[in-house]
Order: structure tokens, then sequence, then C-alpha cells
């Protein structure tokens, strides 16, 4: 077969099993591999292209999962019929669309306010620890230097109720770098995901070869019942501040979901603790991790407390999973300079990072009340239905203006402010409330949220 001829460039951006997949994609696609054709084994085909036998399972994993191939038992994969995909010869006309302005105002989630973190208190301790430490040139620890992990360790019994031990942590340049390997520790153990939730989630574990089930989220976070039906082993949950509904899950849903849990030694959860260092009403909610640590693998970034260019995450691990880390990663060395792990860990101990997180809670509750009175003036409040207030650096706004939540983007595009709708969060569109935005407003001061409510409402009432 040609494309076992097929050279695969490991300096490229995109992995190798990425460059396999889409290469077979476009020869299937293109009609250049017919239906019908048998694919060479798994171990032939890595043999032969110079690659991991994992790549090219993960390059037909992806391939069986969007119909491009088929595996009949005992005989292995096949071409499937795709003859639909065939590009057409017909020359696309693409229509004269008029330009979207764009947009002065912004209500990402994805963003905060640079300007409320101690930037000089940060740059001395980095200067400190660059000046006094040398031997942080050499190479640390692989799951991250003990000093960190001792910092976050304590930080976490502390403020999030989390029970663990140092030796537990493994810190890693962002939550995607993580999760990819927390992925491969799953051995294809069918995942649950929010519905709605952050699809990039699933993203990440698709493309290191977990399979994944979305799973409906109501009113207490993750539907259990829903969970059980999906025949997922591992669930995936944001139970302190769901992405992007908002909601909180009670402790009669964790203690559920733990029950779910201890009923198979294969079943796990994996609690994502997004966004929980901002919680503006009530007491913070301890973590799941806390009333079931042997069940639980807890991840969490500083992105979103510190800034989203530190790319400094971590995930805490039961002894099982740990266990099976250290067998398959424990040579791997951590991804985070030893001088940012170590800058960070006297920020933490010092005291500077819980001081900038009660200042930032401050400016971002008065940017929270100002945003939903604000709202509450331009539309009425009986017109608005607000979600997950309490907790985030966002919440979400169901309009009741007659409108379609297409037609408030739009209106809203046209008149300079970019908002996001919260339908395209849904796998299950028909459970989506309709007329609902995401709002972010982290990055914008007073002034500018006032200016961009102001803007909504002379769109929306239009």
């Amino acid at each position: 077969m040609d494309y076992l001829a097929l050279s695969l460039d490991p300096e490229q951006d995109q992995p190798l099993y990425q460059q396999l997949y889409r290469y077979l994609a476009e020869e299937i696609a293109a009609g250049r591999l017919p239906a019908g054709e048998k694919l060479p084994a798994r171990r032939v085909a890595a043999q032969a292209l110079g690659v991991s036998r994992n790549t090219v399972e993960t390059a037909y994993a992806m391939l069986e999962d969007e119909g491009y191939i088929e595996t009949r038992e005992r005989s292995g994969q096949y071409v499937a019929d795709v003859s639909p995909l065939v590009p057409s010869r017909e020359i696309a006309v693409v229509p004269d669309v008029p330009p979207v302005p764009e947009a002065e105002y912004t209500f990402s989630t994805r963003s905060m306010d640079a300007t409320l973190f101690p930037a000089r208190t940060w740059a001395r301790i980095e200067k400190e620890v660059l000046y006094t430490e040398p031997e942080l040139l050499n190479h640390g620890q692989p799951q991250g230097d003990l000093a960190l992990r001792s910092a976050i360790a304590q930080y976490l019994a502390g403020s999030r109720a989390v029970r663990c031990s140092p030796e537990q942590i493994v810190v890693g340049a962002g939550i995607e770098y993580l999760l990819g390997l927390l992925a491969r520790l799953l051995g294809g153990r069918l995942v649950a995901t929010e519905d709605p939730g952050y699809e990039k989630t699933a993203i990440i574990l698709h493309n290191n070869g977990t399979p994944t089930v979305p799973v409906q989220v109501d009113g207490g976070g993750m539907s259990i019942s829903a969970l059980r039906e999906s025949g997922a082993q591992v669930a995936y949950v944001t139970p302190s501040h769901q992405f992007p509904t908002g909601v909180s899950m009670p402790v009669g849903r964790r203690t559920e979901l733990l029950g779910w849990a201890g009923e198979n030694p294969e079943r796990l959860i994996i609690e994502d603790d997004y966004d929980s260092e901002f919680r503006f009403d009530g007491r913070p909610i301890p973590s799941l991790q806390g009333l079931g640590g042997n069940r639980v693998v807890y991840i969490s970034t500083f992105t979103k407390s510190i800034a989203p260019s530190i790319r400094i995450a971590y995930m805490v691990l039961p002894p099982q999973v740990l266990a099976d880390y250290r067998r398959l990663f424990g040579s791997y060395s951590s991804t985070v300079s030893r001088f940012e792990q170590h800058t960070l860990a006297h920020f933490l101990a010092r005291g500077h990072f819980a001081r900038y997180l009660n200042r930032a809670r401050s400016v971002y509750r008065r940017r929270r009340d100002l945003l939903e009175n604000a709202l509450i003036a331009a539309f009425g409040e009986e017109r608005l239905e607000f979600g997950g207030t309490h907790t985030g650096l966002y919440f979400t706004v169901q309009f009741r203006l007659g409108k379609t939540e297409q037609q408030l983007m739009d209106a809203a595009a046209k008149a300079g402010v970019q908002v996001s709708g919260l339908s395209p969060y849904y796998h299950c569109s028909q459970y989506a409330p309709g007329a609902t935005l995401v709002l972010g407003y982290a990055s914008m001061d007073e002034e500018k949220l006032e200016q961009a409510v102001a803007r909504l409402g002379r769109a929306f009432l239009s």
C-alpha cells in the first residue's frame, strides 16, 4: 500500500498520529483509497512508517470514530464507503457577505485583568530565585520540584479541603498537557463528559485515544442516572462551578457520584476545579476529592487565578493512578521551568497569592454586581434570568426579548460587542434553553462594562 511509504515528520507542530490521520482521511475522501480495501495491521504499519504502534492505533481510532474506516471482527480494518465525501469538481461561489465590524468590547470567558496581578512582587521573587538558587539550572524532579508541590499541597488543604501529600502531585505546563498524560492512564475506559461542557476536554481525550460520551448536566451538575445509562467508567466533572452553566454540585449529588465510583474498582472521577478560587457569595465549597480522595483525580491550574501565560497546572493522583503514572511516565522530565516553579512556590508560601486573590475577588465582585445591575436597568429584571453568578468570572443570562440566541449574537456583533451563546456548548442541542448568552466580565473595567451594556441595550431592543 502506497501510504506505508509516507514520511511522517516529527519536527512538525502536528503530532505524528494527526499527520497519519489527516493523510488517510484525505486519501479516503478523495477515493484514492477505495471502499473495501484492507488497511495494514497496526504492527505492520508502525514498523513500515517507523513510528510507535500507539501512533497508528490512535490514527485508526480517529478514522473509525469519524466513519472513514470500519473494523471487521477477526479480520481487521477496512476503508468504509464514503463516496458522498468525494469533493465535487464544481467551482464554489463565495457569497458577498458584508464584513462584521471588529469588536470594541469582548465578554470573554478566557481572559482576566492583567493589571491586578502583582507583577513587581513576582519579578522580585523571580530575580531572587535566579541569583540565589543557581542549582536550578540542573534537572529537577520529574513530577515537579518538591518545594512547589509542598506549597501546592498546603494551599489546597487550607483553601479547597484537598487531602493529599506532595508525592501525589504532578506539575505540568497546562491542563491540556496533564490531561493528555492522564488519558493514557485510563486504558481506553469510556469517559463521561459534561453536556453542556468545555468541548476542548473531549477533544484532548479523544486525541489521546480515550473515547468519550456526553452526559446531561441539570441543576445539580452531571446527572447520575444519565451517567449510569452512558456505560462510562470515568466521569469528568466541574462540580464547584460547572462550565458553562455555572451550577454547583450539591453535597447530595456529590455523595451519589462518589457512590457510583465506589461500585466498581475500574471507575474513577476526574474533578476539574475550574474557577473555584473566585467564589463571591457564601462559603467556598470543599472539593469533591476531600470527600472521596481514593476515587478522585483532582486537576487545576493557575491560569485563571494568576495569568493565562503562566502555564502551570497540577493534578493530584490517588495511589493506584499514581503507581501507573510513575510506571509509564516516571522518567519524563517536568515541562515547567524550575525557576518559574520556585518563584511560584515562594509566591504561595509567603502569602502573596492569598493577598492577591483577596484583592482580585473584591474587584471582580464589584464588576459582577455592576454588570448584573446594568443589565437589569437596561432590560428590566422580568426579561432576564441569571445563572451561575455566585462563582467564577462569568455568568449566563437568558434574554426574554422574543429573539433567538443567534439574533442576539448577530445584533451584538453589529454593535461592536463580542458575546458567546450558550447553545454551542451543548452536544444535545434540544436541552439548550435558548436565547442565552455567556458573559465573561474579568477583562473589562467598570466603565467599559457600562458602555458595553449600553451598546447591547440599543442593539437588542431596536
